[in-house]
């Protein structure tokens, strides 16, 4: 109903933050970790997410996470960012369980448990976080946490690739070409492969040259 002004918006965030309000609070983090009407400023953007955090947020639970994750504005903290993941989680936040269900995989801030990562997986996948369902699909691929199987796999990763996850566009292009859990077509590796090509993906790249320099499309 206006046109579009990230300014606009920060000014209005930043109102009903200074007033406590958790959801202008988040949302004027998310403002400045991306830089979108303000000065990008990572300190600030964790200063916001706390707050909000602190209030039970869960988007801000998980965004603040995310920055102990990755050290941005915060020292870098596996542990806190797992805790953080974990309240949004609990919330049934898809991105925070998406991102609990990776710790968990990969011993961060936690015990690795695989049975653990699926079951967090599988929550975030089921709301349509593409992350989660590739890392569901990737799970099924190796059997870990869940018994393997490729058709399981070839069903997470399609719902990841049409969201337009470059990671999943080359798993499926991948399951097209060897015909695991799928009848083998060289001619949709092909077209999955260059999806995931067009992203910026050079292992799909690769695989598209290979498959044409051989002939099989």
């Amino acid at each position: 109903g206006v046109e579009q002004s990230y300014e606009e918006a920060v000014k209005w965030y930043k109102l009903a933050a200074e007033q406590g309000n958790a959801y202008g609070q988040g949302n004027l983090g998310l403002c400045y970790d991306l830089g979108l009407g303000v000065k990008q400023d990572y300190d600030k953007a964790v200063k916001w997410y706390r707050l909000a955090a602190e209030k039970g947020n869960a988007d801000a639970q998980n965004n603040l996470g995310t920055c102990y994750r990755d050290g941005t504005g915060v020292e870098r903290s596996d542990e806190e960012a797992a805790r953080w993941f974990r309240l949004s989680a609990d919330q049934g936040n898809a991105y925070g369980q998406g991102n609990l269900g990776w710790c968990y995989e990969n011993g961060i801030g936690t015990k690795q448990n695989y049975e653990e990562a699926v079951k967090w997986y599988r929550l975030a996948a089921e709301q349509g976080d593409s992350a989660a369902q590739n890392n569901l699909g990737v799970c099924y691929c190796n059997g870990n946490g869940v018994e393997q199987s490729y058709i399981e796999a070839v069903k997470w990763f399609k719902l990841a690739a049409e969201q337009g996850h470059m990671d999943a566009q080359y798993n499926i292009g991948r399951c097209y070409e060897y015909g695991n859990g799928v009848e083998q077509s060289y001619e949709e590796a092909a077209k999955w492969y260059q999806l995931a090509a067009d992203s910026g993906d050079e292992d799909a790249q690769e695989r598209l040259d290979t498959l044409k320099n051989n002939g099989l499309v």
